[in-house]
């Protein structure tokens, strides 16, 4: 059996093809393996590791490599273990009052943008090359947002992890690193409600 053999039947996760494109194995391997054994004991040595850094983990493309699919959904799990823990560690240490302020501070930040108008929410490019986001797909999601946060609305934060929008340039569109940004509070948000102590 070769080194390549071998490897893809030790995966972790399914591969893609040995010519199409998927995540690389090897940073994906050290990103969960060091992710696993801080959940599993975080007073360890090792750099700690928050639901944040599991949201914003990243990995290069590479051919043969994991199925992005399958990696995406697992580490979407693998966030909302971790979410579930700190919340239960501040309840702890500080009490439930301590997670509800937590909590309504996070959505008040994010309540100001959505109530913001269609076409104002977000920086638009001052170059006019420049690719942004469809305006208009990004406005469409921030006003499902704010029925979910006001009106108990029914919003998976899954949808807003897979939010994809059609892409636009200049004035015509958002800027994408600012939608980015807010929309990794807005999941870190969902995230924290959906998921019930004693999980």
């Amino acid at each position: 059996m070769t080194v390549e053999q071998k490897t893809r039947t030790n995966s972790k996760f399914k591969l893609v093809g040995s010519k199409d494109i998927g995540y690389n194995v090897k940073q994906v391997d050290v990103f969960l393996d060091r992710a696993r054994a801080y959940f599993l004991n975080p007073d360890s040595s090792g750099k700690a590791i928050t639901s944040f850094d599991v949201r914003t983990a990243s990995f290069d493309p590479a051919r043969g490599g994991y199925n992005a699919q399958a990696v995406d959904a697992a580490m979407d799990r693998i966030e909302d273990e971790f979410v579930l823990r700190e919340k239960e560690l501040l309840i702890n240490a500080e009490g439930e009052k301590a997670w509800m302020i937590k909590i309504g501070k996070t959505a008040t930040v994010l309540r100001a943008r959505l109530h913001r108008p269609d076409g104002e929410r977000f920086r638009h490019p001052l170059r006019k090359n420049t690719q942004g986001y469809s305006t208009a797909d990004v406005d469409l999601l921030c006003r499902e947002l704010l029925t979910y946060i006001e009106d108990n609305g029914e919003l998976s934060v899954d949808i807003v992890r897979r939010a994809i929008f059609a892409p636009a340039k200049g004035g015509g569109g958002y800027e994408e690193s600012q939608v980015d940004a807010f929309l990794d509070r807005v999941v870190e948000l969902m995230a924290a409600i959906d998921t019930p102590a004693g999980k």
